[in-house]
């Protein structure tokens, strides 16, 4: 048995638990992972909001979809894994977790140099972000305005673009403006006149909301081609102005293929110094409930992690 983190009903982070689960029955493509570190996203949260779905036969609901730990086990047909070697494991059911068993293909090798910290925050974030700017066409010339800059998702999205020689408009709030330029971005308050005030900057060719308010979409169609705009988190309003949907949800494009086959760049670009991951909070994991709270609240600049 393990220690896991559920959500026992629908709603908000007073739903979360730490209970005892069952790994799993080890197949003969699977690895065990002793967890060391979980990374936290929006998805993980809106997973039990109510917002998808309400069904009870999917309590206890297990979260978490990223981590990174020490392989534990592995099946007698898993080839290029040994017991003791230190991964990244995404994707992953149930990562909230002491123990996790995932199939062999969502395991990589963790960088020596790389934090477990670090390592558990990149993944979900970064195909994000290669999903995104794949999606927008975004490359050498561009200027994309990014809503939601100073997140998670937002500032991966910062880092690779300038890796694809675009600039980049960030919106977010004073407090984070240091931060966004820090990451290369140049950072305006989103607010009241916003439109205007990104308009002064130049040429917008190409706009992705990691935000999902009324004020990012409707900037975003203001300023950019139709065509090069994407949301990750404003898919009711994005649908009705014709945008593109990434990510989950109806109508939305998942990018798995892409997001997949972004992992492994991920980590060379990261290896090379070129993109780095920003953690903003660590907490048990018997504070997961706090860790949802500060990320549904918004006060925490970067990602956020379990450490179980």
């Amino acid at each position: 048995m393990t220690r896991a983190v559920v959500a026992t009903g629908f709603g908000g982070p007073e739903m979360l638990a730490v209970v005892n689960a069952d790994p799993g029955v080890m197949g003969p493509y699977d690895v065990l992972v002793q967890v060391r570190a979980a990374g936290v996203n929006p998805a993980d949260w809106k997973a039990y909001s109510g917002a998808w779905t309400t069904d009870p036969t999917v309590l206890p609901m297990r979260l978490g979809s990223e981590a990174a730990g020490v392989v534990l086990m592995h099946g007698r047909e898993v080839s290029g894994v040994q017991v003791g070697d230190e991964v990244i494991v995404y994707p992953a059911h149930g990562a909230y977790a002491e123990q996790i068993l995932v199939p062999a293909d969502a395991v990589l090798p963790k960088p020596a140099s790389m934090s477990w910290e670090k390592a558990a925050g990149l993944m979900v974030a970064g195909v994000t972000a290669v999903h995104a700017l794949t999606a927008t066409g975004v490359g050498a010339g561009d200027t994309v305005l990014v809503h939601g800059a100073s997140g998670g998702v937002g500032a991966m999205l910062v880092q690779l673009a300038h890796c694809r020689g675009a600039r980049v408009v960030g919106t977010a709030s004073p407090a984070n403006h240091e931060y966004l330029t820090d990451l290369g971005a140049t950072p305006v308050a989103y607010g009241p006149g916003l439109t205007e005030r990104v308009r002064t900057l130049g040429t917008i060719t190409a706009a992705i909301d990691a935000a999902g308010t009324t004020e990012a979409l409707e900037t975003s169609v203001a300023l950019a081609p139709h065509g090069r705009i994407a949301t990750l988190a404003g898919h009711a309003l994005g649908a009705k102005l014709g945008i593109q949907l990434l990510g989950g949800g109806e109508g939305s494009d998942p990018g798995t293929e892409i997001r997949m086959a972004a992992r492994h760049k991920l980590l060379r670009l990261w290896e090379a110094g070129k993109i780095d991951v920003r953690v903003g909070a660590t907490y048990r994991l018997t504070e997961a409930r706090r860790a949802h709270r500060a990320g549904i609240d918004g006060h925490v600049t970067g990602k956020i992690v379990l450490l179980p």
